[in-house]
């Protein structure tokens, strides 16, 4: 019965939710970590306790320490190792980073204009663009990402005197995701470097 609680636990794991939610309103930006249901706010930090003044000590005397020696030995720099050698791990980042690119998920994406100007003619004009530039940039976070929610947003106020924005961004990943590119890249990262120690040891045999 044990190992199947620890099944049970261990799947919940797995499809657990992290990442991060970005907020932008009349308030500022906010930032705050997902974890499941659970949402920690990073920034701005929350106000700190003030601290009692620590009761003043006495000073202690420094101890005298020993000349420096200019004589002593320099450290030797490493020589680092051969492009051929490192080009198939630059090759293995890459591939890592376009699966992360596909395993993070975009689950809120919610975007509201408010314009204004005082010429109903510019707020016309500005108005189009800001409809395409959120229509590009959509189309952008959609073929990078999977994007569960999406709501987008303009609209014209002739009586405002500045243009708001309103954005919330729910960016996550799953721990499942996350070990499993974790395991494959680093068994694939091993047997990189069994083959480079291989081929070095041949070469300097010869």
């Amino acid at each position: 019965m044990g190992w199947l609680i620890t099944l049970f636990i261990l799947c919940l794991l797995a499809v657990l939710p992290l990442g991060v939610q970005v907020c932008y309103d009349a308030d500022g930006p906010r930032v705050g970590l997902i974890a499941g249901p659970v949402r920690i706010r990073l920034y701005p930090p929350g106000k700190k306790k003030e601290k009692k003044p620590a009761k003043e000590k006495t000073p202690k005397k420094k101890k005298e320490q020993p000349p420096s020696q200019s004589n002593a030995p320099k450290e030797k720099r490493s020589l680092g190792g051969t492009v051929e050698a490192f080009r198939p791990f630059v090759k293995m980042g890459l591939d890592f980073l376009g699966d992360l690119r596909r395993k993070i998920r975009i689950d809120v994406l919610d975007l509201s204009v408010t314009m204004a100007a005082d010429d109903p003619y510019d707020l016309a004009v500005n108005y189009g663009r800001a409809w395409a530039a959120a229509g590009n940039l959509v189309t952008v976070l959609t073929r990078a990402f999977v994007i569960r929610k999406k709501h987008i947003r303009i609209a014209c106020d002739f009586e405002a005197e500045k243009t708001v924005i309103f954005l919330r961004l729910d960016i996550t990943i799953t721990l499942g995701r996350i070990l499993s590119l974790l395991v494959r890249y680093g068994i694939r990262a091993l047997k990189q470097l069994r083959k480079s120690k291989i081929s070095s040891k041949k070469v300097e045999s010869v």
